[in-house]
């Protein structure tokens, strides 16, 4: 007997191995010298030096002697044939110290199965053996051949064992087995499942090779790419990494920033410069390292400077100047305080987005400007979420990146323009930007770090509040900018925007002139607007057909041109308008009424005719339903009150009203020319004329009170540039009359009414009423 360390020898096995303990020598020399048969068994533990019975395994295999060789070291190799199984009952040591054991041949023949079992085994068998070599082709080799030849099973079963290289103790395992049908199936699970384990490593080592392949194409084009770089000159050192790692301690920010920034460049790193992403995190890092964080302008706390420059750009506008300086006056005490959230509501072209830049100037912020007119979605101002392809900031992060500091003056135009869709409601959105207690931590989506906007001093302009939500106007000091005056037109344009024009189309002032007629002459002939947008093309429509006079007139180029009230339709054609002025004469029926519209205050006539009917009311020129119902119900009053004026209930039934306002093309609304239109219908069925140099505004009630109105100003303007002597304003409306400038009230005399019977007592000329009016009324 030959005890084996880490081999087990199975039947038809052709095997050499190595010998160099003395007793197994010996064994192998003693058999040599009988028949050549040997008992070749497996140690439990390869690493033990004494054999036992208790360290050996019971089932070991006969085979006879082939060959033997020596060779240096003293060690003999042995070659072997394995011929069949024996279980191992007894081991010996003699004298001449090797082993012999007694053994008992397993008889193989009582194990067999039948054909049908056989036939399916080794089906299973070559079909496991197939999956088994497509990993290990050299097994396919020299195993395939026997499964093609009609070999009993056993004898393939010796043959994958032989050649497979599975470990020892698995192969002692499958030997010891005695039941054929066991032997098999527990080969079949070996074979699958070291099978399934070359496959995992297959795949691993694909992988691996594919990521070691790309690494090392990774490094060879960067260091091609560094070499180049070098050839031509370039900073390695300055790589973009590093230039990020040096901008982020530079950066003036707190170090929650700093180290979002820092993943962010950490990240950056791993990811190829060729990939999509690369892009998307260096324009993330970029805009993290472009916001100004803590980085603050010094602001001007110079309080005549700031008046000297607000005085300089613009002409009037004194309570948006008012309240700048008490802003600059707060924080020169305190030197702090809350940066004010203005919201400049007027017509257009009255100078609200001009004076936002005097603004910026005068207290030396940085100026950005944002206009919302027409944004529907809300990730113009919250921005796009890093999701998205083509994500970007907000328009407030983004004007902050433009400003390059954390406390600059930023204009959000067209504020009452802003619209929503299925995408978002902005104006819900600009709630947080708005809100001194809220906006100190704004996110935007897209910089995903809380930004501080309570040093922002913003500015919002708008032409009408009532499109505005109640709770974003509850967030903002609203300061009304109102109409211009002429004379305030004629002082903004001689002052600055003549000057304008006359650099823009290179003239000089000793080229042209224009008279102060003139310039009076464009405001009420070529003109009709609340601000002065329309007055500058006309300035500058001046301008260039005097530039081009200039350049024909050669011999005359040093000539200054002088621009005067009856030269005005040379250079602008026609007068445009005509200024509605006051009758002449006082008319029955007529009434002179004051409006408020988009580009100033306007006057408007009118009239009412009695006519034989049914009593059925006609209303046109293209009233609104609110006018209407004023109509109606001043229609109402009259009729309550027409007894004691003598007119019989039978007049309303016989007779049809009709109450027309003429420019039947132009749109008109609101409550207030009702009592307008109730002196005209009462003057009307009356026969009594009403002055015409008075004019009147305000909401009439079915029980004649008279109730206050709104956009007063721009009435009293255009009565005024009517002719209108005596203007009659609801009583709740002195508040208001009272902040209005003396040079628009001067020269009008204005009476505060709160009934009809006062309007009827102002309005009426009652010494010229017709002697027989009462009986021409009377049914």
């Amino acid at each position: 007997m030959v005890a084996l360390r880490g081999l087990t020898v199975v039947p038809d096995m052709i095997i050499h191995f190595d010998l160099s303990r003395d007793m197994s020598k010996k064994a192998v020399q003693r058999s040599l010298n009988e028949n050549q048969k040997i008992f070749l068994v497996a140690q439990r533990d390869e690493k033990e030096e004494k054999s036992t019975i208790d360290t050996l395994f019971h089932i070991g295999t006969i085979a006879n002697i082939k060959q033997v060789t020596k060779l240096p070291n003293n060690i003999e190799r042995v070659m072997v044939e394995g011929t069949c199984r024996a279980r191992l009952a007894e081991v010996r040591e003699n004298e001449n110290e090797y082993f012999t054991a007694v053994i008992e041949e397993i008889d193989e023949e009582q194990n067999e199965i039948d054909e049908v079992q056989e036939e399916a085994l080794k089906r299973s068998l070559r079909e496991v053996f197939s999956t088994y070599v497509r990993f290990y082709p050299k097994v396919g080799k020299s195993v395939g051949k026997y499964f093609e030849e009609e070999n009993p099973l056993r004898f393939l079963l010796n043959q994958v064992l032989i050649n497979t290289p599975f470990s020892y103790e698995k192969k002692q395992e499958i030997l010891e087995t005695e039941d054929l049908g066991e032997q098999c199936e527990a080969l079949v699970s070996l074979i699958m499942n070291e099978a399934q384990i070359a496959a995992i490593r297959t795949q691993l080592a694909v992988k691996v090779k594919e990521k070691i392949d790309k690494n090392q194409k990774d490094y060879i084009l960067r260091e091609q790419l560094e070499y180049i770089q070098d050839e031509l000159g370039g900073d390695n050192k300055s790589s973009e990494a590093a230039q990020f790692e040096e901008a982020v301690e530079k950066l003036k920010a707190g170090d929650e920033v700093k180290e979002k920034i820092r993943k962010e460049i950490t990240r950056f790193k791993k990811i190829v410069n060729s990939s999509s992403e690369s892009a998307v995190e260096r324009g993330y890092i970029e805009t993290l390292l472009d916001l100004p964080w803590d980085k603050a302008s010094r602001d001007n706390n110079d309080i005549e400077r700031a008046e000297e420059i607000l005085a300089r750009d613009h002409y009037g506008l004194e309570k948006v100047k008012e309240r700048i300086i008490e802003y600059l006056a707060v924080r020169s005490l305190t030197h702090k305080g809350d940066t004010p959230i203005l919201c400049l509501v007027g017509p257009p072209g009255t100078g609200k987005t001009s004076i936002a830049k005097s603004i910026a100037e005068a207290l030396r912020k940085k100026y950005v400007r944002i206009c919302l007119g027409g944004v529907r979605d809300e990730a113009e101002i919250r921005g796009h979420r890093r999701t998205y392809v083509g994500a970007m900031p907000g328009r407030i992060a983004a004007g902050l990146r433009q400003a390059g500091v954390c406390n600059p003056l930023m204009l959000l135009d067209e504020i009452d323009k802003v619209s929503s869709d299925y995408k978002g409601d902005t104006q819900s959105a600009l709630l947080e930007v708005l809100d001194p207690e809220q906006n100190c931590h704004f996110r935007d989506h897209y910089v995903e770090l809380p930004l501080d906007l309570s040093k922002v001093l913003f500015i919002a302009t708008a032409n009408d509040a009532g499109n505005i939500p109640r709770p974003l106007l509850d967030r903002m000091d609203i300061i009304e900018v109102s109409s211009y005056t002429a004379n305030e037109k004629f002082h903004i344009a001689k002052e600055h925007l003549w000057k304008k024009q006359l650099e823009r189309n290179g003239l000089k002032a000793s080229q042209l002139t224009v008279s102060d007629n003139a310039m009076r002459g464009i405001i009420a002939n070529y003109t009709r607007e609340a601000g002065v947008r329309s007055l500058e093309r006309k300035l500058g429509t001046v301008c260039r057909k005097a530039a081009l006079e200039i350049l024909r007139s050669k011999v005359q180029k040093e000539k200054c041109i002088k621009v005067d009230i009856k030269r005005l339709e040379k250079y602008l054609g026609k007068p445009r308008y005509n200024t509605d002025v006051a009758n002449e004469k006082d008319d029955v029926g007529i009434v002179r009424g004051l409006a408020w519209t988009s580009v100033g205050g306007d006057t408007l006539e009118i009239e009412v005719n009695v006519m034989s009917g049914k009593g059925e009311v006609e209303l046109t020129g293209k009233l609104g339903d609110v006018m209407k119902e004023s109509a109606k119900t001043g229609l109402s009053y009259i009729r309550s009150i027409a007894p004691k004026y003598h007119i019989t209930p039978e007049f309303f039934q016989e007779n049809d009203f009709h109450i027309h306002i003429p420019e039947g093309a132009v749109p008109k609304d609101g409550p207030s020319a009702g009592i307008t239109m109730a002196t005209a219908v009462l003057s009307a069925v009356t026969d009594t004329p009403v002055r015409a140099k008075v004019a009147m505004t305000g909401e009439v009630t079915l029980r004649g009170r008279v109730l206050a109105i709104g956009g007063l100003k721009e009435k009293l303007l255009a009565a005024k540039m009517a002719g209108i002597t005596t203007v009659l304003v609801p009583k709740e409306n002195e508040k208001d009359v009272d902040e209005i400038a003396g040079e628009i009230k001067a020269g009008m005399e204005i009476c505060f009414v709160e009934t009809m019977d006062e309007v009827i007592e102002k309005a009426f000329v009652t010494n010229r009423r017709k002697a027989n009016g009462n009986k021409k009324r009377k049914s």
